[in-house]
């Protein structure tokens, strides 16, 4: 064991931090062990948004200031204790992380993981997802623009009789997620999401767009709904992004997403625990929501 080595013990796994000094944020001092320790004291309450997912890493070995890298198969090294699901790819098969246990979060954070991304479906019906997923990405630094995008989507979403849950990404804007009942697949979801985001985007058109080219949104705020596909992963909540200051992507109550004190990074590693002190987390009974998308007949009109 070198000097640098720490043992953390998680669900009755004595997991090694290796060079647990190492910084992964450099210009803040968090170090590996940093990053361990956070997914080891906030994994109680993430794991329930992770069980039974398809994992994909967002690797950073050697912190932020290089090139990190995805990953989707696990490692041959990785210990037994770990979950595995196979899925089929276009070419093949890929084996991945489930993270069913904190311990797992651990893990990962000592392979470098900063950020992991989920599936938006569960292992055993990996073509039907339980998530529906909108992305706000602006295209400037006024976040206002994406709080007012959010509240038109929000309201559009309970127009249709469709709950939506709200998060900082950790990164610049918003996501916003429908739970569904898996009765619909991929392919018609993401037809509803590009039906409802043209509609939106008809409706407000100096506000938002769908132009997925950057050079022709202007200042407008990009409704994303591409994730929405098989294979396709979303940044899982409470997730630590790699940015400065290791902002965390943050489950909120609706009406906090339009405080103005409100910035997609307000929430980072060094003051999350003081509000999940305060408050529970407002996606504690997402899958009690989960409902099937409206018929046909009841969908936007794109316009």
């Amino acid at each position: 064991m070198t000097e640098s080595t720490e043992v953390l013990t998680v669900d009755g796994h004595d997991i090694e931090i290796g060079n647990a000094d190492k910084p992964l944020f450099p210009d803040d001092g968090i170090t590996k062990l940093d990053l361990a320790d956070y997914y080891a004291r906030v994994g109680e309450i993430a794991i329930a948004h992770y069980r039974d997912r398809a994992l994909t890493m967002h690797r950073f070995p050697d912190g932020i200031g290089e090139d990190g890298f995805f990953q989707k198969a696990i490692g041959d090294h990785f210990p037994d204790w770990i979950g595995r699901a196979t899925l089929p790819k276009s070419d093949g098969e890929v084996t991945y992380v489930v993270a069913d246990s904190p311990a797992t979060l651990v893990y990962l954070a000592d392979q470098g993981c900063i950020t992991p991304h989920l599936a938006l479906s569960r292992t055993d019906r990996p073509k039907h997802p339980d998530r529906m997923i909108f992305d706000l990405d602006p295209s400037d630094d006024d976040f206002g623009k994406v709080q007012d995008t959010a509240r038109h989507l929000h309201r559009a979403l309970d127009d249709l009789d469709l709950p939506s849950f709200v998060q900082t990404t950790g990164s610049r804007g918003l996501h916003i997620v429908v739970p569904l009942d898996r009765s619909a697949g991929f392919d018609t979801v993401r037809e509803f999401t590009h039906a409802l985001c043209r509609q939106l985007a008809g409706q407000q058109p100096k506000l938002m767009t769908v132009e997925q080219r950057k050079n022709k949104r202007g200042d407008r705020v990009f409704l994303d709904d591409l994730r929405n596909a098989y294979g396709q992963t979303s940044v899982g909540p409470y997730a630590v992004r790699a940015k400065p200051g290791a902002p965390v992507a943050t489950p909120l109550h609706w009406n906090e997403a339009g405080g103005g004190d409100l910035d997609p990074q307000k929430y980072r590693i060094d003051n999350l625990f003081r509000r999940l002190a305060q408050t529970d987390d407002p996606w504690a009974t997402i899958d009690d929501h989960a409902v099937a998308l409206p018929d046909r007949d009841h969908w936007p009109a794109a316009g």
